[in-house]
């Protein structure tokens, strides 16, 4: 009956062991689907919650709390490892959808590169060519409707004159030579119309004094074209309402104003419909904002252009208090689970054996077992920063551990630590491998064997010369030590090559861009040089002659050669192509959905991965009459906008940012800004 009754109760821990076995599998099955399917909080939170379930069957069966202690940290260890694996595998599997959109999407890339440089030269065409031609024409029918020779004489002098400096202009645009215009540039145009005219700012960014300049010129040419005989009035000054520097993004800005009291238009058709839009791309490109609309009543009513553009340059913007990055989120999730594992085998083992404390040798030891423990375990959260210095500390730790043992301090043997616990010396020379060049780094298994075989040599089980046995021991361990370190170099060389690779697929996209763009200025060169300026000489020459009539006539077949050239660009557009999923492919997707983006910062090269991340972003975003920002920060890309309305699209913005190793965070105002880091966190895992 006894024997009969053991095989029963060997038959119930078997089928207990099993069961055991199987849960802790289903377990960290759920733990890493979790972690590849679910965002960072959400997925730990549901971590916890498994490693605590587990942790709690002891418990409820009774089992001493030591050995509660020991099933929850060597669960924790394990969660924690499988947990961050599984992050890894999310962000791996987010950059290889990112990198699939964006090899499928740059093949757009020269096309709209393209399209926005043939918008900018059209805009600076129908600045330059519409502002002086509109001027003679207004000039030249005023003279011939009153034929008055004084009038005469001056519209011919104005024709003269106009007609020149349009042809500069126009040349010098046909020679793709633009020139940054100042507040000087702006003081004579007002000057030269003889408006009310009055600035109190001094000092700008190049950028926003070339916005004040062609907001300037547009309203005055506007307003010769449709209100002749009205008071015009031009105000550049700083700005009072303590809502426009929260929508410019935090900087100070100042206000051009350009009102006019109502009149009559002089001649009919003059304009090509492009004016305005340009003028909202262009104040929006600088970071301000643009509105133009009628003002007064009645008979009077008036036309009131007005641009807020920043007074100084807009500094890049840190992230509110979200940075830095969670420990949960990066690369120190696995570094930080590395931590967790390794303490929780040293320890976690230990309180799981039978004769607890027996293997910590009494209190002492055990505190002094515990710190060591620590100490040997810590370091691996620098696995990625400061391998070389982690490795070092490691190796410090199990010096210490020696010196103990041979004091008596610590009951396991230092020897027993390293044969269990090795692999966190090796872990950390693969890390230098992959981090340190090889001639920094060559010291690490170098170290590892060294070390190593020291604390193999204290062990009791060592006969004869101990010297001589850790200098075999030391050379056995050089082995492993060398191979991971080898490994390490080659994912770093591998990493280079991809890097590499990225840089050179970056350069002939760059290069096909270019080629794209300077087809489309030669050719843009070559319509202007056969309609607008061929007109324009032809406007000097009658004026020459003084004949006033032909002057007007030039001057009117320039405009409609002018509008009829931005027609025929207009009609070029492929609408059917989508915009290249990149930062700059946001402009055109803006373009499309009836919303302004505007760019802060220094615009530099950035990863692929990146880029995509960030134009998925800002389609979440996007609506209609909304303001995007896209503001280049020293560690990654910001981009923020009005809070999405669409049930749904918060939480998928959220899933682009933990998918991409970045945050998602609101401001006070009620904006939405996503930030994604330039380095991005899968690049070492």
């Amino acid at each position: 009956m006894a024997r009969r009754r053991r095989g029963a109760m060997n038959g119930f821990g078997g089928h207990v062991w099993v069961l055991s076995f199987s849960t802790a599998v289903c377990v960290l099955i759920m733990v890493h689907v979790l972690a590849v399917r679910r965002t960072a909080g959400s997925s730990l939170t549901g971590a916890v919650v498994l490693t605590l379930a587990v942790a709690a069957i002891p418990a409820v069966r009774g089992e001493p709390p030591y050995y509660v202690a020991g099933v929850a940290l060597t669960a924790g260890g394990v969660v924690a490892v499988v947990w961050a694996t599984g992050r890894s595998r999310r962000r791996r599997s987010a950059r290889r959808s990112a990198l699939a959109d964006y090899e499928a999407g740059t093949a757009s890339v020269p096309l709209f590169a393209a399209l926005a440089e043939r918008d900018r030269l059209a805009a600076e065409l129908h600045d330059v060519a519409a502002h002086r031609l509109t001027g003679i024409v207004v000039a030249a029918g005023a003279a011939l409707r009153l034929a008055d020779r004084d009038r005469t004489g001056d519209a011919l002098r104005h024709a003269d004159e106009a007609g020149r400096e349009a042809v500069r202009e126009l040349e010098r645009l046909t020679e793709l030579d633009t020139t940054a215009a100042g507040f000087v540039e702006v003081d004579a145009l007002a000057a030269a119309h003889g408006v009310d005219y009055r600035r109190t700012v001094d000092q700008a960014p190049a950028g926003s004094t070339e916005a004040t300049y062609r907001v300037v010129r547009e309203a005055l040419t506007n307003a010769a074209r449709y209100a002749e005989g009205a008071t015009v009035r031009v105000r550049i000054e700083p700005t009072d309402d303590p809502d426009e520097p929260v929508r410019a993004g935090g900087g100070q800005l100042f206000v051009v104003t350009v009102t006019d009291d109502g009149g009559t238009a002089v001649e009919p058709g003059l304009g090509t419909g492009r004016g305005l839009a340009g003028l909202a791309a262009t104040v929006t490109a600088t970071g301000g904002s643009f509105r133009a609309g009628p003002v007064g009543q009645g008979r009077r009513e008036g036309w009131r252009v007005r641009a807020s553009l920043p007074a100084a340059t807009v500094l890049p913007l840190r992230p509110g208090p979200q940075r830095p990055w969670p420990l949960w989120r990066g690369t120190a999730a696995l570094d930080y689970a590395l931590v967790a594992l390794a303490i929780a085998l040293s320890l976690g083992a230990s309180l799981l054996s039978d004769d607890v404390p027996a293997p910590f040798g009494g209190l002492l030891p055990a505190l002094v077992t515990v710190g060591l423990s620590g100490l040997h375990a810590v370091p691996l959260a620098w696995r990625s920063r400061a391998p070389g210095r982690a490795l070092a500390a490691v190796l410090s730790a199990l010096l210490l551990w020696w010196a103990c043992g041979r004091a008596g301090w610590t009951q396991p043997p230092v020897s027993d630590i390293f044969l269990v616990y090795g692999w966190v010396e090796l872990t950390l020379a693969y890390s230098v491998g992959v981090r340190l060049p090889w001639r920094r780094g060559l010291f690490a298994p170098l170290a590892v064997a060294t070390v190593g075989g020291l604390a193999l040599a204290s062990g009791s089980g060592i006969t004869g010369s101990r010297i001589g046995a850790w200098a075999v021991l030391a050379g056995v361990l050089a082995f492993p030590a060398l191979a991971v370190w080898s490994w390490g170099r080659r994912t770093a060389r591998r990493h280079e090559r991809l890097r590499a690779a990225d840089v050179r697929r970056r350069v002939l996209l760059d290069g096909d861009a270019d080629a794209a763009v300077s087809a489309q200025r030669l050719l843009f060169a070559a319509g202007l040089r056969d309609t607008a300026l061929r007109h324009t000489r032809a406007v000097v020459t009658a004026a020459e002659a003084g004949d006033l009539r032909a002057v007007r006539e030039e001057a009117r077949a320039g405009l409609t050669a002018l509008r009829d050239l931005l027609s025929g660009l207009d009609a070029e557009d492929d609408a059917d192509d989508d915009p290249p999923p990149t930062v700059s492919g946001i402009t055109a997707l803006a373009t499309r959905h009836g919303a302004d983006v505007r760019y802060v910062g220094a615009r530099r090269a950035l990863p692929a991965a990146v880029e995509v991340f960030a134009f998925r972003t800002a389609s979440a975003l996007m609506a209609v009459g909304v303001t995007l920002t896209v503001r280049t920060l020293p560690d990654g890309l910001e981009v923020s906008g009005p809070a999405p309305t669409i049930p749904g699209v918060e939480r998928r913005l959220h899933a682009l940012a933990d998918a991409a190793g970045g945050t998602l965070s609101t401001t006070d105002s009620g904006a939405v800004r996503v930030w994604l880091p330039e380095a991005f966190p899968w690049r070492s895992e």
